[in-house]
């Protein structure tokens, strides 16, 4: 006998060993159990769910003298009738090289004869949705009130297609993706009965690449089967995908989540160079990534993955290496170049520029790019990995930017972690702020507020809260300098402290606001003081606010802390916050428009 595929020799033939689709299945049942077969029915769902071998198996339980559980015998006269290739009385009709109007006719004309060997004549036409418009009309009114014997079973995976006047006389019923536990199972069970042996791990690889379809899964599994004559393994199947390496993949995504573009591109490189496919180094990668954010999310992410446990581990591996945030960032972007790569020119260009920009979310302003930049900075931060430099040679400043960094000291105490989470708060960065490089940080801050020489020109002062003593400074005096933390400077003495002339005041609220979006990256309070009006009184500036909720946010203890501080870096040590009420000139205004508008009529305004 001829040698059958898998999904041939293995098709169900009875309603209890359709794969799933148990919605199906019991309406059917339920139908042939009360004798209430309908007259046009309509299979629809994806590929491989097991459409037409239930079509077919409904065909001969309708016919069977004697069905066991509304599934047909197979012992009957008629079942072994139906068997026959020859018989007529089930007809199966290719729509897709049968979609003409002619054809139609020609099945509307033959539907009028009785069946052979059963009660029924059954029509599947497989793949309807093919049909021509004047192919559907041909059959419409045929369809809608065919002869009492005849039976008519419409199978497609695109029934959007099909024209309404249509689907309104069919029963219809949609197919379901077939779950990979029951791909497991099914492809077990054929392995079983061949002979086979196997890993878990290969099985749950094939059911997978199945993606849902059995006659998908089951085909790759007569792949396999043919690949080794021993037991098959979880590389025998990858070797048969033509998958890329999973050592390869892996070290590209750990490249790609930990942010090391470099060794990324050179990953990506290496491995197209070695043969493997654009489109399938892709479809790789995003099933990696798919297993990482499984891993990362879910607790039974073991049971889930169902891998070796050297694989598990690198995927693991990889996971650690950023958040959630980061591992839905780059799905996104390579599930958009798996698209782009089908109309590209050069395909390895496209996937190697979304490698890059997977790995270098600091180009990107996208949200999800922010938030994982800002795990990073906040993980650093609680391991105690996150602290300044001590001086130029820890630093990647060139020497050319060293003498401008005047308003710094030499030194400044540093205090702990944990000192440094009291003003936490204050310290998370803001999503609406560009980056920026630590040099132009420098540059801008130090621009804006004092020149070089105004700072070497001013005299000693006195630390109060920390007792630091710091000199007057020559030109030479700074090229060992570098900028520490806002919270890590001491406020000068303001006894001692020159005042400021008309020029520096000018400066110092846009200073101010500087410092809330760089050196500290304060969102609340560089939000709450942008529309503040400020003037000075002497040395003391005085802050306006018209709004009740700005004037109470600002007086509590915890900001005005924090204002005074920056305040100190700007050389000013008084400050009021004033509640400012609507102008009068406003009032007047209104007034003026009323009677204007109402003149004639008296208006007493209180």
């Amino acid at each position: 006998m001829a040698y059958l595929a898998y999904y041939r020799a293995f098709r169900p033939s009875t309603f209890d060993e359709v794969v799933r689709q148990e919605h199906i299945v019991r309406i059917l049942k339920n139908q042939i159990k009360s004798d209430k077969i309908g007259h046009a029915y309509l299979f629809c769902g994806p590929r491989g769910t097991g459409k037409t071998s239930l079509a077919k198996i409904f065909a001969r339980a309708i016919n069977c003298l004697d069905p066991k559980d509304g599934s047909p015998c197979g012992k009957c006269a008629v079942c072994k009738a139906l068997a026959d290739g020859a018989n007529m009385d089930i007809v199966e009709i290719d729509a897709a090289s049968n979609n003409g109007v002619d054809e139609m006719r020609d099945l509307r004309d033959k539907v009028q004869y009785p069946p052979v060997a059963g009660s029924k004549k059954v029509y599947i036409i497989d793949e309807v949705h093919m049909l021509s418009p004047s192919a559907f009309n041909a059959v419409l009114k045929t369809l809608e009130e065919p002869p009492s014997h005849a039976v008519f079973i419409l199978a497609t995976t695109e029934p959007q297609k099909i024209p309404a006047t249509i689907l309104s006389r069919c029963m219809r019923f949609d197919f379901k993706l077939i779950p990979q536990s029951d791909l497991e199972k099914l492809i077990k069970s054929v392995f079983d009965r061949t002979g086979k042996e196997y890993e878990d791990s290969a099985v749950s690889a094939i059911a997978r690449a199945g993606a849902g379809s059995a006659r998908d899964s089951l085909s790759i599994a007569d792949m396999c089967a043919s690949y080794t004559a021993g037991k098959l393994t979880y590389n025998d199947v990858s070797a048969v995908l033509g998958a890329a390496d999973f050592e390869s993949v892996a070290k590209i995504m750990r490249a790609v989540l930990s942010g090391d573009a470099s060794e990324a591109l050179a990953l990506t490189e290496k491995s197209l160079s070695s043969g493997k496919g654009v489109g399938t180094l892709c479809k790789d990668m995003l099933s990696f990534l798919n297993s990482a954010a499984i891993v990362k999310m879910c607790k039974n992410a073991r049971e889930i993955v169902n891998l070796p446990d050297d694989r598990y581990a690198l995927i693991q591996q990889a996971a650690d290496c950023t958040d959630g945030h980061g591992i839905l960032r780059a799905t996104e972007i390579l599930s958009r170049c798996e698209g782009d790569m089908r109309y590209a020119l050069n395909g390895a260009v496209t996937l190697e520029t979304a490698v890059l920009k997977s790995a270098m979310p600091q180009t990107d302003y996208n949200i999800d790019a922010l938030i994982s930049r800002i795990s990073a900075l906040e993980k650093k931060i609680e391991e105690g990995n996150f602290a300044p430099s001590k001086n130029f040679a820890e630093v990647n400043v060139p020497s050319s930017e060293k003498s401008e960094l005047a308003y710094v000291k030499k030194s400044a105490p540093s205090r702990n972690i944990a000192e440094r989470e009291e003003i936490k708060v204050f310290d998370q960065p803001s999503p609406f702020d560009a980056p920026q490089s630590p040099s132009t940080e420098r540059r801008t801050a130090l621009n804006d507020v004092r020149t070089r020489e105004q700072v070497a020109a001013q005299p000693e002062r006195q630390s109060a809260a920390h007792g630091v003593t710091q000199p007057e400074r020559g030109a030479n005096d700074y090229k060992d300098a570098v900028q520490p933390a806002l919270w890590e400077n001491a406020p000068a003495n303001p006894e001692q402290a020159g005042s400021l002339t008309d020029a520096e005041k000018s400066k110092v609220f846009a200073g101010l606001l500087r410092l809330f979006r760089t050196t500290r990256r304060n969102a609340v309070l560089f939000t709450l003081c942008m529309d503040l009006e400020s003037a000075f009184e002497g040395d003391k500036l005085i802050l306006y606010t018209q709004t009740d909720a700005v004037y109470k946010a600002l007086n509590r203890e915890e900001n005005a802390k924090f204002i005074r501080e920056a305040l100190a870096e700007l050389n000013v040590y008084s400050f009021e916050v004033r509640f400012k009420a609507a102008s009068e000139d406003k009032w007047e205004s209104a007034e003026r428009r009323l009677k204007e508008n109402f003149k004639g009529i008296d208006i007493d305004i209180k």
